[in-house]
């Protein structure tokens, strides 16, 4: 497997990190990962794309290797796509393809959306764009989102990184194959014992969500070519209905399915390695 290169990015208010592989003077692919994962989440999949492109796993704030925000401040899905784009900006990125999956394809929808100068092509797996509220359950949220119990203390110990491994397998359903390049690179050692790298606050429930027409408005504004791959069957968080009429929003959508879980990447790397390879340099969906 090809050793990533780590690589540090200051931003004006936090330092993130990423994992990149691939020739630097390759055309780069900013890898998204999702909710609570990190760049190990591409160990599988970016080896099999960096003869091609230069691949850049960016770990989001309070992910992975990456900074937490500052005690007193709550995570917002708007300020990972400012995240992204300030990234981009040091990085030195005129122009670039984008992937993401699950949290990061939600994020990679909107920075599409945002700057469509930029984003040459648009590859998402799991996921176009984020979570929405439907009405049912905004006040309820709201109240516990605000009520919640400030998370400030540190996530449990582990006496080993397998048995860390077993518990991400438990609550996640990810097989121990396909968590372990993730749990490896989200631990630290400590005399306790291997902790969590990430921010416990990431586990707070959001107080807000945008409606479902305002994320589809967003969407309409992705104009680079894009392709949407799920996992068959659906998700249970992914109505297929839903990301069908949200692919429709978008005008260039090619949306296929691959029989596996909610982590194709690691599942089949090297499907969903040829599923990236006819997207990212081939023609315009229709």
């Amino acid at each position: 497997m090809t050793t990533p290169r780590e690589r540090d990015i200051a931003l004006p208010h936090m330092r993130l990190r990423a994992q990149v592989w691939g020739d630097q003077d390759a055309p780069p692919l900013l890898a998204l990962h999702g909710w609570l994962d990190n760049a190990g989440s591409y160990a599988l999949l970016a080896p099999l794309l960096a003869d091609r492109w230069q691949v850049i796993a960016l770990e989001l704030p309070g992910h992975g290797h990456s900074d937490h925000l500052p005690a007193g401040m709550h995570y917002h899905f708007i300020d990972y796509v400012r995240a992204v784009l300030a990234t981009v900006d040091v990085l030195q990125l005129p122009g670039y393809r984008l992937l993401g999956h699950s949290l990061g394809a939600g994020i990679a929808a909107l920075v599409a959306a945002a700057t469509p100068e930029r984003v040459e092509r648009l590859l998402l797996i799991e996921g176009i764009g984020p979570i929405a509220d439907d009405g049912h359950h905004t006040l309820r949220r709201f109240r516990d989102a605000l009520t919640s119990l400030a998370t400030g203390r540190s996530l449990r110990a582990f006496p080993s990184i397998d048995h860390a491994i077993s518990a991400r397998t438990i609550a996640s359903g990810l097989p121990a194959a396909q968590a372990r390049s993730i749990v490896e690179r989200g631990l630290r050692e400590t005399p306790e014992g291997w902790r969590w790298r990430s921010d416990p606050r990431l586990n707070r429930p959001s107080p807000l969500r945008l409606p479902e027409e305002q994320v589809r408005a967003l969407l309409r504004g992705i104009e680079s070519p894009a392709a949407l791959l799920l996992a068959e069957p659906a998700t249970s968080y992914l109505p297929r209905w839903q990301m069908e009429e949200r692919a429709a929003c978008v005008g260039r959508i090619d949306m296929s399915t691959l029989p596996g879980g909610h982590h194709l990447h690691l599942e089949h790397p090297e499907a969903v390695a040829a599923w990236a390879r006819r997207h990212l340099d081939g023609g315009a969906p229709a």
